[in-house]
């Protein structure tokens, strides 16, 4: 059994209709990756990625774009989205609004560098964030991203197998998959990510950025 909803929970969906989690289309998946980026797996990602002329959504913590420049501007150089996943990746039930708030701009800094961006998209890392912090955030012209289906990839006691299968009983057209390209989700990553781009492609599908 999964320690987590591997479907976004329609409950929630229902208390914040304006957080993106699953867009009405026909034939299109939306994968994001969380966490990068680092060099030890995102351009393994961008490599899988270009094999399918796909084009994902990157939530990147800030602190990893200051060290790795390099590898942030390859996202950007071929044409995939840039989400904000805070500076520090920070739990926001455990922290203070402020604090929370100072760590998102930090990070949208860093993003600016490279990337100045018309829309701006955040994930709250673990997917917990405080409604005072949203609101804060939305103001800011920030749109909220969750998601729709999640793989499980970061998680040591969920198989490979498992997080392959997550994603593909359970995701349909206008998903919002997460994975993630750190070196903890690594092995899963790299089993599930080309099994997952070949089983949707081979149905028509296309892969589109947020």
């Amino acid at each position: 059994m999964n320690p987590f909803f591997i479907k976004y929970p329609f409950l929630l969906k229902k208390l914040y209709p304006n957080r993106i989690t699953k867009i009405k289309t026909e034939k299109t998946i939306y994968l994001t990756f969380d966490d990068g980026p680092i060099p030890e797996i995102t351009p393994w990602v961008l490599d899988t990625l270009k094999q399918y002329n796909a084009k994902a959504t990157f939530f990147c913590i800030g602190d990893n774009i200051r060290k790795h420049p390099d590898v942030f501007q390859q996202i950007i150089e071929e044409k995939h989205r840039i989400g904000n996943h805070t500076f520090n990746h920070l739990n926001g039930w455990k922290t203070s609004e402020e604090k929370y708030i100072e760590n998102t701009l930090l990070a949208e800094k860093e993003i600016e560098k490279f990337s100045p961006q018309k829309t701006k998209l955040f994930r709250p890392p673990f997917g917990k964030i405080k409604n005072s912090q949203a609101s804060k955030l939305v103001k800011q012209n920030y749109t909220i991203v969750m998601w729709d289906i999640i793989s499980g990839d970061f998680d040591s006691r969920i198989p490979k197998d498992k997080c392959l299968e997550n994603v593909l009983k359970n995701a349909s057209a206008g998903s919002t998959i997460v994975f993630h390209d750190s070196i903890k989700a690594s092995e899963s990553l790299k089993f599930a990510l080309p099994k997952v781009l070949n089983y949707y492609a081979e149905k028509g599908f296309d892969f589109k950025a947020l």
